[in-house]
């Protein structure tokens, strides 16, 4: 799972530090970003922006929602990594916002707790945050997750911020790059983007492995793997391909000069330039919508 990456990348010594001493300065990480809602010099659209309820098959999803005021926007599920919805993931999404989505961040632990669960993914580090989490983690199932991306993507469908003339795309980090994999399977008639970040179990031998649901999907995808990632697992990328390639989907995978996690604001892996080579594809890829 996503810690046990970052913390081998930690124990190899390959971890870059930016941004994660200073969780309070991750808003100011993003805006020093040009192009970013809200960057200096480079004023963003005003954004209107929400914590949402969405009824699901187990109950009621809290989330937080984010887009440009005045016109209608392409929908974005945004899946967090391992620490769930959080700040760094709100600043995050207020970036691809003014970008031109209305983005939905979702709290994968609604089950159990409002977000956030934790508030940064240092917590994620600590002895009382694995406890608290791990069993939330563990009680998670692959038809959970079909069923909640199918939820919000319905969600999407039903505001009036949406663009439903076009596709919705799904994005995800660290665990939450299959989960936007199960997402578009769940809703191929909607979903048209993945974009999966330093996704963790992306081929595995289940059955309902996630690089097996691509074939069940309508989607284009961007498969961006960490290269601690790539080393322990070489054989994922090609599997990816594979599977892509038979299913005859758009599919760009590519093994950055990273390590797990780099694409987070809030992690100690936090790599800006990669970062944005990483953004810029998911900018490409959801310009198809």
């Amino acid at each position: 799972m996503c810690d046990e990456f970052t913390a081998a990348d930690a124990a190899a010594g390959n971890l870059t530090r930016r941004g994660f001493a200073a969780m309070s300065g991750a808003a100011a990480v993003i805006s020093a970003i040009p192009g970013s809602a809200g960057a200096a010099g480079h004023p963003g659209p005003a954004l209107v922006e929400a914590t949402v309820s969405i009824p699901t098959a187990s109950g009621t999803a809290d989330a937080f929602y984010v887009y440009a005021a005045g016109r209608t926007h392409p929908g974005v599920v945004l899946w967090p990594d391992i620490a769930g919805l959080r700040d760094a993931f709100k600043v995050m999404a207020r970036r691809l916002a003014g970008a031109g989505y209305a983005v939905l961040v979702v709290n994968q632990y609604y089950r159990n707790a409002r977000a956030p669960v934790l508030t940064s993914f240092a917590d994620w580090r600590t002895p009382e945050g694995q406890e608290k989490l791990k069993p939330m983690i563990a009680a998670l199932t692959s038809a959970d997750i079909a069923s909640d991306g199918a939820a919000f993507v319905h969600w999407l469908d039903q505001q009036a911020s949406v663009d439903h003339s076009r596709k919705i795309a799904t994005s995800g980090y660290c665990m939450g790059g299959p989960f936007a994999v199960r997402t578009a399977a769940a809703v191929p008639a909607r979903v048209g983007a993945v974009a999966s970040f330093h996704g963790a179990s992306l081929v595995t031998d289940k059955p309902d492995s996630p690089h097996r649901l691509i074939a069940a999907s309508r989607a284009s995808y961007l498969f961006a793997i960490a290269r601690g990632d790539d080393a322990r697992a070489p054989g994922d990328k090609d599997g990816l391909r594979a599977a892509a390639a038979a299913a005859h989907r758009r599919a760009e995978i590519e093994v950055y000069p990273a390590e797990h996690g780099w694409c987070v604001i809030d992690t100690p892996s936090y790599d800006q330039a990669q970062a944005d080579r990483a953004w810029a594809r998911m900018q490409a890829l959801f310009a198809l919508l």
